[in-house]
């Protein structure tokens, strides 16, 4: 019997480079949409798919993350002081349970591959889900949630996917599809950043995973592969070859690619506008402003 999905890894150990000079200082995972970090995106869709365990791959500098999901007395007292209960329960939805995060350190930048590796021995012998930060999802349910649901029924690994320009398959991992059933897609194999001409399909690996423990066995070989590093697609697809399943799934959402700038300022105008609070300030100055770029044209 496939066993329940209860620990997910957060590879958060990049250096945010596309972000300087904010990211001199500040994680990348820190960076706010509106007025939640992206952490926060990914831990409370983790939350609602039932994650119970949340593994940090960290480096240095990046202490915040540890200290963002610490408890606040300070802060919390004068917000109790000054009766602001709102602020209070906004506040509540950071915290953490003792012991449900934990963290190591990947000491070198070898790749997303390598970045899981570090978190092998608090894996154990289970399936997990791989959560990357910078691929924030808009869904309902959140996209992990349905892919979990899904999983409960195929067992194996399992990637989100969603289809890409084909001019742009260079930047993803990108699938061999063999067969389609609604939004599963069996999976026969996967090219890491094929070039446009030769990828399999058009449908791209995006931040969300869930794998079987031998994933960590074939990243124990420590084999380099796309850009000199250790790849996470080439472990999935090794295991393609030693006849595990894998399945693609067709999320229900709207990815934002929040590693690159225009991704994080789009994800910023739709999540400004999606809130009741802010949406008629913030539509009506976006009309003002494209009004005046027309206006300069």
């Amino acid at each position: 019997m496939q066993g329940k999905v209860t620990k997910a890894i957060f590879p958060v150990a990049g250096l945010g480079t596309r972000f300087l000079p904010a990211t001199k200082s500040i994680p990348k995972e820190i960076l706010t949409l509106v007025d939640r970090p992206l952490i926060q995106y990914a831990i409370d869709e983790a939350r609602a798919a039932g994650i119970e365990q949340f593994i940090f791959v960290t480096s240095r500098g990046k202490s915040a993350l540890e200290d963002y999901f610490d408890a606040a007395p300070e802060l919390e007292s004068a917000l109790r002081r000054s009766g602001k209960t709102a602020l209070l329960e906004t506040l509540a939805a950071t915290d953490m349970e003792s012991g449900a995060i934990a963290y190591v350190r990947q000491h070198r930048p070898l790749g997303l591959g390598h970045a899981v590796w570090c978190a092998r021995r608090l894996v154990g012998d289970e399936p997990f889900a791989v959560v990357l930060t910078d691929d924030v999802i808009a869904g309902e349910p959140p996209c992990l949630q349905q892919m979990i649901e899904a999983h409960a029924e195929t067992g194996g690994c399992m990637v989100a996917a969603t289809e890409v320009p084909r001019e742009t398959t260079s930047s993803y991992g990108v699938l061999d599809i063999a067969a389609e059933d609604g939004p599963l897609v069996r999976v026969r194999g996967m090219v890491e950043k094929p070039r446009p001409e030769v990828a399999p399909s058009t449908l791209a690996v995006i931040g969300r995973y869930i794998l079987t423990p031998r994933v960590m066995a074939h990243l124990d070989r420590q084999r380099a592969g796309a850009g000199g590093e250790i790849q996470l697609t080439d472990a999935i697809s090794e295991e393609i070859r030693c006849g595990g399943a894998v399945h693609g799934f067709r999320f229900r959402g709207r990815r934002y690619d929040c590693g690159s700038k225009a991704g994080f300022l789009q994800a910023t105008a739709a999540f400004g506008l999606a809130r009741e609070d802010l949406r008629d300030e913030f539509s009506a100055f976006l009309g003002g402003v494209m009004g005046f770029a027309r206006a300069a044209e």
